[in-house]
C-alpha cells in the first residue's frame, strides 16, 4: 500500500505563490535550477518538517517546472510524500549505498538529477551558506560547465514577508508560547529542579493551546541564579531556591513556525537591581513597538531602544532582535543601529531586550514576537509584560 497525503498546513496555491516568487528571482539571475538545501527553506517551499539533518537532501526548483523535485534518502520518502504538497513523481529517494559512504553521498544524486533535466550546463543556484566546503566543492567539480551562483539568501529573503495565512499559523504558535509562560509561573517554586520545571513547560508546548497542539519542540533556554548571566544555556540539575531569579526563553511551534518569547521570574521579592533593569527593559520594548511601522528601518527601532534604556542607566551590547518565522530565526536582518533594512507589512520579528552582559552572574530577559503593519506593530505574544514574582 502507498502512504496517503496528510493534512496540509497550507493550500497548494500558497506553495505555488512562494515558488513563483522564487522563480522570479531565478529569472533575474539567469538560473535554470535552484538547489535548496537549507531545511527551513525546504519547509517553506514544500511543507516538509521531518528531521534528518545529517543526511544530504535538496529541493531542485526548475525554472521550467511548476513543482520542485525533492531528492532525499529513500527511507525518508514516505515522510515527504505524506507531508508535502508535491506529487509522488517529484519525490525521489536515493539508495542506502550513499549513506556512510566516504566517496559518494546524497549530493551526488542531486548532481546526477541536474544532468538528467539538462541543467548541468546552465545557471545553477546553490545555497552555499547551508553546505559544507566539501559539499560545495563537489558541486563545482562535478558541474564544470555550469554557471554556479551563490543563492544563499534568495529564499530566506522571500520568507521575510509573510502571507496572511502564515500570520494565522504564527498566532497559533504564539498562543502556545503564552501557555508555556503561564505554565512556568504555575510550576516554578523553591525545591523544584530546573529539569522538572522544564518537563512541565515542554508538555504544555506539545499539548498546545486553543485545540491546536504544538507540532515540534524548539530548544528552550532556562537558567536560574547564579547563572542568569548565561544566554544560550539549557536547564540544569540544580533546584530553585527562595530568592532565585529565573530567565526563560521558549517558543510554541506550529508546522515549523515559531513565536518566541522571554520572561524573567523571581521566587520571592526581586532585588532592587532586577526591578530597575526590568523597568528599563520594558520601557525599551515599548519604545521599540511604538516606532515600528512599514517604512521604518531596523536601525530606527534599535535607536529608539538605546535612547530609552540609556536614559534609565542601562546599556545593551547585543542586537535587539531579528526576523522570525520558520524555525527560531531568519538570517536576513538584525534590529541593530547599523542595519538599514526597511520594514514592510507582514514582516515578523522577535524583539529581544535580553541583556546578559550586565555581569557574568547577572542577566535579564524580556521579549515579544510582533508583526509589522502599515501603521504600527501587532504583538502576537500576549503573556503579561511583567517581572513574575512567585510565592
Amino acid at each position: 500500500m502507498t502512504i496517503s497525503k496528510g493534512p496540509q498546513a497550507f493550500p497548494r496555491t500558497e506553495y505555488l505563490r512562494r515558488l513563483a516568487a522564487v522563480k522570479s528571482q531565478m529569472e533575474q539571475r539567469n538560473l535554470d535550477a535552484l538547489v535548496v538545501t537549507d531545511s527551513s527553506n525546504i519547509t517553506y517551499l514544500t511543507g516538509y518538517t521531518a528531521k534528518s539533518p545529517n543526511d544530504p537532501k535538496g529541493l531542485v526548483v526548475s525554472i521550467h517546472e511548476e513543482e520542485p523535485t525533492f531528492i532525499l534518502r529513500k527511507m525518508d520518502m514516505p515522510a515527504a510524500l505524506h507531508q508535502t504538497f508535491i506529487e509522488r513523481g517529484k519525490v525521489v529517494g536515493y539508495p542506502e549505498v550513499l549513506i556512510g559512504n566516504t566517496e559518494m553521498d546524497g549530493y551526488d544524486a542531486l548532481i546526477d538529477f541536474l544532468f538528467e533535466i539538462g541543467s548541468a550546463n546552465g545557471g545553477v543556484g546553490l545555497e552555499l551558506g547551508a553546505m559544507s566546503v566539501h559539499s560545495a566543492e563537489k558541486f563545482k567539480a562535478r558541474l564544470p560547465h555550469a554557471n554556479i551562483v551563490d543563492s544563499t539568501g534568495t529564499v530566506t529573503k522571500i520568507r521575510m514577508v509573510k502571507s496572511d495565512i502564515e500570520i494565522v499559523v504564527m498566532k497559533e504558535a504564539a498562543a502556545i508560547t503564552d501557555a508555556g509562560i503561564a505554565c512556568a509561573a504555575d510550576v516554578m517554586r523553591p525545591g523544584l529542579r530546573e529539569a522538572d520545571a522544564m518537563a512541565e513547560i515542554l508538555a504544555t508546548l506539545v499539548r498546545g493551546a486553543n485545540g491546536k497542539p504544538g507540532t515540534m519542540i524548539e530548544i528552550p533556554y532556562l537558567c536560574s541564579s547564579p547563572r542568569t548571566g548565561t544566554s544560550h544555556i539549557t536547564w540544569s540539575e540544580d533546584v530553585f531556591r527562595q530568592g532565585s531569579q529565573i530567565n526563560l526563553e521558549i517558543s510554541g511551534v506550529r508546522h515549523g513556525y515559531t513565536a518566541p518569547i522571554s520572561r524573567t521570574f523571581s521566587i520571592g521579592r526581586p532585588s532592587d537591581r532586577l526591578h530597575r533593569v526590568h523597568e528599563a527593559g520594558v520601557a525599551g520594548l515599548e519604545a521599540a513597538l511604538v516606532t515600528v511601522r512599514a517604512g521604518c528601518t531596523c536601525s530606527d527601532i534599535a535607536k529608539a531602544i538605546h535612547r530609552t534604556i540609556g536614559k534609565l542607566g542601562l546599556k545593551k551590547e547585543s542586537r535587539c532582535g531579528y526576523p522570525v518565522g520558520i524555525d527560531w530565526m531568519e538570517r536576513t536582518a538584525s534590529i541593530a543601529e547599523e542595519d538599514m533594512t526597511v520594514l514592510t507589512a507582514n514582516m515578523t520579528f522577535h524583539l529581544h531586550l535580553g541583556n546578559w552582559m550586565i555581569d557574568e552572574d547577572f542577566g535579564y530577559v524580556i521579549s515579544e514576537t510582533f508583526r509589522v503593519t502599515e501603521c504600527g506593530a501587532e504583538v502576537l505574544t500576549s503573556a503579561p509584560r511583567k517581572l513574575f514574582e512567585l510565592g
